[in-house]
């Protein structure tokens, strides 16, 4: 589907364009609502729900492994779909796609059958990853120096649903129960339901397109190139690939720290006796951390910049991993101040990082720049994932949020090194 700026001249005008970035915000926030309510349960329960189907802490990262190798594949095609007929599109498949993995992932406890729970765990993550996708959205209109801070405004809105999810865990068991449903599948059901909304609501609302609106616009009155420096070759092709670079980098080393050490968290604090409400009070706290702080964290990438708020990411998630491992099992205030300083390191990290793709991604490849980027964040998560389990089955829990923390401190020699000499701040 190519854009037509005649389709959207309408919209040309910065009062207009303003105007139409205020409703796409509006849609998006509500999106994001229902999208955060959906990734919870597989953050809270995925590792309880495998760990009782298949036995043994080693196979407890096994769901979170699943669902981010299925968010790569998904954020792939969103990115596709999303470059070539809008936003609308892509993340309202993505969505769908995760309502339906979601429904699987109850049939599968419902049968115990590993095999079609491997599935939908796997499809479920489209959702995961649409969800993350949809931050875009909501940056194709603004302008350069607010990127951050529309990231934020999506960002925020998750934490509604995303902190709802997991302190519902107790009540959508009793549901699941009272349905004949294993009550760890219950959360399963409300992010089918969830993500079903969200996909309805982009469908219904995010119209016109604001990507393809941008395109058009775009191509209508291209930007002006800079100059280029005389001791310089292609100076801005330059900088933007390094910014491409650098936003990657931060995002990739900073989900994995944080999926590795909050997926193994609720195993972690079963073996200790804790209880699901329990359980589900520190990630709810942990998702909050991830997402509430993001206005705040969105103005400071504007105006500080990007990469010392990417160092701020590293310096946090060292904090996280060192707390996470020298607290005591049975001390609820110490996992849960751990687990809200993992969430601040990784929105640190996202929005700062997500800023400099943006920046670094003109909008004739932007949307699959950003999907492909996302994939590498998603594989990061699966390795993550996939490790933590068994890390936490041969050595510890402790060992794990330690190597996760030290992991996150890479960020800051990695920002060193490819940081240029201007440009990129």
């Amino acid at each position: 589907m190519v854009a037509s700026a005649q389709e959207y001249a309408e919209w040309a005008t910065d009062d207009a364009r303003r105007r139409l970035h205020r409703k796409v915000l509006v849609v998006v926030v509500i999106s994001q609502v229902f999208g955060g309510a959906g990734l919870a349960a597989g953050v809270t329960v995925g590792a309880l729900l495998a760990q009782d189907m298949l036995g043994g802490a080693g196979v407890a990262g096994l769901p979170a492994a699943l669902f981010t190798l299925g968010s790569a594949l998904a954020v792939y095609l969103v990115g596709r779909v999303s470059q070539r007929a809008g936003r609308r599109r892509g993340l309202t498949l993505g969505f769908l796609a995760g309502a339906v993995g979601a429904s699987g992932i109850v049939v599968a406890a419902v049968i115990s059958s590993p095999l079609l729970l491997f599935l939908s765990l796997f499809i479920y993550g489209s959702g995961t990853a649409t969800n993350l996708q949809a931050r875009y959205a909501g940056t194709d209109l603004a302008p350069a120096n607010r990127r951050a801070t529309a990231v934020s405004v999506a960002m925020v809105a998750t934490t509604f649903g995303a902190v709802a999810g997991p302190n519902s865990v107790e009540a959508t068991g009793r549901l699941a129960e009272g349905l004949g449903i294993p009550a760890l599948a219950g959360p399963f059901l409300l992010a089918a339901v969830a993500f079903g909304l969200a996909g309805l609501v982009l469908f219904a609302f995010l119209r016109p397109d604001p990507f393809l609106v941008a395109k058009a616009l775009d191509e209508q009155h291209p930007p002006a190139p800079a100059p280029a420096p005389a001791d310089q070759a292609q100076p801005e092709t330059s900088t933007a690939d390094r910014r491409v670079l650098v936003g990657a980098t931060v995002m990739v080393l900073t989900q994995i720290a944080m999926v590795a050490i909050m997926t193994m968290t609720p195993v972690h604090m079963r073996h200790h006796g804790h209880s699901l409400g329990q359980v589900g009070f520190v990630i709810g706290i942990h998702i909050g951390a991830m997402f509430l702080p993001s206005l705040i964290t969105g103005a400071l990438v504007d105006r500080l910049g990007r990469i010392p708020m990417a160092a701020a990411a590293g310096a946090t998630l060292l904090a996280a991993g060192l707390l996470a491992a020298t607290a005591p099992g049975d001390s609820v205030v110490l996992l849960t101040l751990a687990l809200a300083l993992l969430g601040l390191g990784w929105n640190f990290g996202v929005i700062s990082g997500t800023a400099l793709l943006i920046d670094g991604t003109p909008l004739h490849s932007r949307a699959r720049t950003q999907g492909t980027v996302d994939v590498l964040i998603a594989l990061a998560g699966a390795g993550g994932g996939a490790m933590s389990g068994w890390v936490v089955a041969t050595t510890s829990f402790a060992v794990l949020s330690l190597a996760g923390g030290l992991l996150a401190l890479l960020l800051i020699p990695a920002l060193l090194a490819v940081r240029p000499a201007s440009g990129v701040r």
